[in-house]
């Protein structure tokens, strides 16, 4: 063999054994990492709030490469199936907690603290308070809020003109007079009522009453709580000025209110795109709801983000809770305003707080009373409902009534603890 052959021979060589050490190597490297995949979960809303979602999670995914993130729909039944997943160590790692559910799930040890996880940078401080203390639970906190609403009154401006009324009434005496004056013109009813705790909650507090006692059983039936609860019976029984939604055909009182059955409705912030999309025609204001017993009320109802403390990942879960309730991101999510953001920097760089028709719900945040009834709120909301719509009907006495809702509440809770 010539020189050159053999040169070239030891090149081939050279240049297999670089090639199988080079193939060794890839075979014995470890794979690249992969993105973790955080698993959210939630409850259908409308199609425009799931868009708008979507995108706010395509913009996490991108500023966050190596975190993907899985969203599902609970549609039906949503916290059953959450506590049946939870039992079972199949829940997401993320998930949408209402303020009403979460005392219970968070006394039962399946939530993950979030107190070791915010940094200052986060600004825990700009959250409004009122929201924030729904989640927190001997001395932790397991939520941040997303959002909220608030209730005020919403108020048919063609309807006041009619009846030469020129501002919302401050007070509910006036509320009273006012809805006497606009029954039978241009609507049917002067106010559109929901007889439901969650509506009612704020006027048993106006006088004194509560809802639930310091040790969570149903103490809504004081005189103090009657008090509330009895304007409400006396306007639809002897004012017959108000009108529930069965009354009236409709579905809501967000529906009652844009068909024009009645001038005035208690409504939360949801209320304003619908009524914008539904019925472009009507001519609406809203303002705070009327003082009762010269005390300011309203309800608020919000959801936060909690982490399930058995997440796979919990610092990918985190990422993605901070991100949805941090500044940036919940400005995209409230930017649209069916949903009012629960930061207050962010309420105010969107806004919000000048806002014709939402300042009324952003003043209200801060005395609000939050939709939150202890850890059993099935037994004490669902007895409550039963028994004030039989009084309101005039079946029973209101006193009678929510005795007996009050007893067979604590009744309920004391299989339950």
């Amino acid at each position: 063999m010539s020189k050159g052959k053999f040169f070239s021979f030891l090149v081939l060589v050279g240049a297999i054994a670089l090639i199988a050490i080079h193939s060794i190597k890839l075979i014995s490297a470890p794979p690249a990492s992969t993105a973790v995949t955080v698993k959210l979960s939630g409850w259908g809303g409308n199609i425009v709030e799931q868009k708008l979602l979507q995108q706010v999670l395509n913009d996490f995914e991108a500023q966050h490469p190596q975190i993907k993130v899985k969203y599902e729909v609970i549609s039906d039944q949503y916290m059953d199936v959450l506590k049946t997943r939870l039992v079972g160590e199949a829940a997401p790692d993320v998930f949408y907690l209402d303020a009403l559910e979460a005392p219970f799930l968070m006394s039962q040890d399946v939530l993950e603290p979030l107190d070791a996880y915010i940094t200052p940078e986060f600004d825990l401080g700009d959250f409004e308070p009122n929201l924030l203390k729904s989640f927190k639970y001997k001395n932790h906190i397991y939520g941040l809020p997303k959002d909220y609403s608030t209730l005020s009154l919403f108020y048919n401006k063609q309807a006041f003109a009619a009846a030469g009324l020129k501002n919302p009434p401050p007070t509910w005496e006036e509320l009273r007079a006012y809805s006497q004056k606009l029954t039978g013109k241009l609507n049917r009813y002067g106010l559109g009522i929901t007889p439901e705790l969650a509506r009612q909650a704020y006027k048993i507090k106006a006088f004194g009453g509560q809802i639930v006692d310091q040790n969570g059983n149903a103490s809504f039936a004081s005189e103090a709580g009657l008090q509330g609860l009895q304007l409400v019976v006396d306007q639809y029984q002897k004012d017959r000025s108000s009108a529930q939604k069965s009354d009236v055909g409709t579905n809501s009182g967000s529906e009652m209110f844009g068909q024009s059955k009645v001038a005035m409705v208690i409504e939360g912030n949801w209320a304003i795109p619908y009524l914008r999309e539904t019925f472009p025609q009507l001519e609406f204001a809203t303002a705070e709801i009327p003082t009762i017993n010269a005390q300011k009320g309203t309800m608020v109802f919000t959801v936060a983000y909690v982490m399930n403390k058995q997440a796979k990942d919990k610092a990918a879960a985190w990422e993605l809770i901070s991100y949805l309730t941090g500044k940036a991101g919940m400005e995209k999510w409230t930017g649209t305003g069916f949903a009012l953001p629960t930061r207050q920097s962010v309420a105010q760089k969107l806004g919000y707080d000048q806002d014709p028709l939402r300042s009324p719900f952003v003043a209200g945040v801060n005395y609000a009373t939050p939709w939150q009834v202890g850890k059993y709120p099935g037994a004490i909301v669902n007895n409550f409902d039963n028994q004030f719509i039989s009084a309101l009907l005039g079946q029973q006495p209101l006193k009678q009534a929510m005795v007996r809702a009050e007893n067979e509440a604590n009744q309920q809770i004391k299989t339950m603890e």
